[in-house]
């Protein structure tokens, strides 16, 4: 279970429940771990604007251990599979998620890659 703790979340933050100038609806509660630099961002444009190195993806094999989500609502992190197998909605406080975040999983998730 997660400990709800203070974790960091970078962007062009709008409120402490990780919605952004570019994602801030009601639902957009989530953000995510980059793998690149293991910092969370309210999303990939936030990301872009904010650091100076390119982004990299995480692969499958990663995806098995590493906590890369985080509820803006509850503040707990989740695994990949905890995040999208829950309904949409976070394992620990059940807050509504936004489906639309699929459209960018190749953004941040490479999931051809094994290793």
């Amino acid at each position: 279970m997660g400990d709800g703790g203070q974790v960091e979340v970078r962007g062009l933050l709008r409120d402490q429940e990780t919605r952004c100038e570019h994602y801030h609806s009601e639902v957009d509660i989530i953000a995510i771990k980059f793998r690149c630099c293991r910092r969370y961002f309210a999303c990939y444009q936030c990301h872009a604007r904010l650091e100076s190195h390119p982004s990299e993806r995480w692969t499958a094999e990663q995806l098995q251990h590493e906590k890369v989500v985080l509820c803006g609502k509850c503040r707990n992190e989740l695994s990949f599979k905890q995040y999208s197998e829950h309904g949409g909605a976070c394992l620990f406080c059940r807050s509504r998620f936004n489906p639309g975040c699929a459209l960018h999983y190749d953004i941040y998730f490479d999931f051809s890659r094994g290793t």
